[in-house]
């Protein structure tokens, strides 16, 4: 069994309290690591061995912090089929998935970032004929990345790449339940010759390692990715101490099909958007909201397609619904589905465990609840939907902005006057239309209401990890 170790000033080092927790593999029920159970005191070792980078690696040229990232890429690129194997085995997820989604999009981050650095322009205002005022942007100095146990290394990747390739010395604390990647992480980022202390991953417990990193006084800033009562956490700890917050919190989102849509399409992609990585992503459409002329045909031929889906080993590369991230986790979802009864839903399909070693449940899809049900209003980030029908525009609106989550949506029209005027009124930070996690790095990426606060993607994230000033020279 391997043991982790925590990865600060570029050397693995073995906690303070020289204490471990399990990690477990969902599919198996087995053991496969021992992670550090690390505190406060870890973190100020972090922190400490990040300040010491931060004068050199702030001061390096861009182009010195390009190529090394660019480096690293090319790395997690190279050992792409150990990386999505790992993250099968630490995660539940199928190994197709991560090898064609989460391994390839943290390539692409640290790619990304690594040369938007060189294209960074700067604001001047010409002040009539007395002054010239000019804008600079600087790193802030160390900051606190906190990742989640769904996309374990592209959403960690998603904070670093920016952090560094901005001339920021970081301290990352990923989830406690996937921790392998993050560890292979440190490896190769000394393997691409980062210089020490500017990438520091300490692991353990939000409780214990998280909160000493959000309250920690010489942490600039803080990215955190996870739950929204979490969020509240951060926030709280961050607040008093005036850190830099950015807060990608959880998601309740909507599906919305008019009866116009191409439903081969609609149903197709929606079959992904509910239930890729066993619904285990913040983004996924977790809430179907069809057009009452369409229901009935869109629910038996989206029934069909999800009794189809292959549940399985996640190591099997014909395996689509993988195991769910622990037992705990689990059993939140299946009480989920015990609530969807009790309210008056039906179960159209799945709705039960698996009868196999591992934290494996079907694909579930429940019909029959009102949008004030606490199905349709609470975060479940698992493989549980539920249809609903709609009468008119109006009242899809209506129903899509019914939580108080707004991180993002999807929209199934061939109206394209329609498809604006919906989507501009759908509260959600991103709403894509006739499609479903389309990316583009370049764009602002972020949540409304509490799906969290702050913006993240191309020059938005590089904007959050530096500070502005304003210089005015009197001319």
């Amino acid at each position: 069994m391997q043991r982790l170790a925590n990865f600060i000033g570029g050397e693995f080092v073995a906690p303070h309290s020289d204490a471990y927790f399990d990690d477990v593999n969902p599919a198996t029920e087995e053991v496969i690591a021992a992670i550090p159970d690390s505190d406060g005191h870890d973190v100020d070792d972090a922190v400490a061995a990040a300040r010491a980078a931060f004068p050199a690696w702030s001061a390096a040229p861009a182009e010195t912090r390009s190529r090394l990232l660019l480096k690293l890429a090319d790395l997690i690129e190279a050992n792409l089929e150990e990386l999505a194997r790992t993250e099968s085995i630490d995660n539940g997820k199928s190994i197709s998935l991560a090898r064609r989604l989460d391994i390839p999009r943290a390539v692409a981050n640290f790619r990304f970032f690594a040369t938007a650095i060189l294209h960074q322009s700067s604001e001047a205002h010409h002040t009539d004929r007395t002054a010239l005022n000019y804008t600079l942007r600087h790193p802030l100095g160390v900051v606190g990345l906190i990742s989640p146990w769904n996309l374990p290394l592209y959403l960690l990747s998603w904070k670093i790449a920016p952090a560094i390739a901005s001339g920021n010395t970081c301290v990352a604390k990923p989830s406690e339940l996937t921790p392998l990647t993050a560890y292979r992480l440190g490896e190769l980022a000394n393997e691409a010759g980062i210089p020490p202390g500017v990438l520091n991953i300490v692991h353990g417990y939000g409780a214990k390692a998280g909160r000493a990193l959000t309250c920690h006084d010489d942490v600039a800033a803080i990215s955190f990715t996870g739950g929204t009562v979490t969020g509240s956490a951060v926030a709280a700890n961050a607040a008093p101490r005036f850190k830099k917050l950015s807060l990608e919190l959880g998601g309740k989102n909507a599906n919305v099909v008019f009866a116009d849509a191409d439903l081969d399409d609609a149903i197709a992609t929606s079959i992904r958007s509910s239930f890729w990585n066993q619904g285990e992503i913040c983004l996924c459409g977790s809430r179907i909201f069809v057009e009452r002329s369409a229901y009935d045909t869109f629910v038996e031929r989206f029934v069909a397609a999800t009794k189809k889906l292959r549940i399985g080993d996640p190591l099997d590369d014909a395996t689509d619904i993988g195991a769910l991230n622990s037992e705990a986790h689990m059993r939140k979802v299946l009480g989920y589905i015990e609530l969807a009864k009790e309210e008056g839903g039906t179960i159209a399909a799945g709705g039960k465990r698996v009868d196999r070693n591992g934290f494996f449940i079907e694909p579930t899809i429940v019909t029959g609840l009102s949008c004030d049900c606490r199905v349709l209003q609470e975060e479940i980030f698992g493989p549980v939907v539920t249809i609903t029908p709609f009468d008119d525009e109006r009242e899809a609106i209506a129903f899509a902005n019914s939580t108080r989550y707004g991180l993002s949506a999807s929209l199934w029209t061939r109206d394209l006057s329609r498809a604006h005027r919906v989507a501009a009124a759908i509260e959600a930070g991103t709403v894509w239309v006739n499609c479903w996690l389309l990316r583009d790095l370049r764009v602002p990426f972020g949540g409304m209401k509490e799906s969290g606060v702050g913006r993240e993607g191309g020059f938005e994230s590089l904007n959050f990890f530096t500070e502005a000033k304003n210089v005015c020279v009197k001319l």
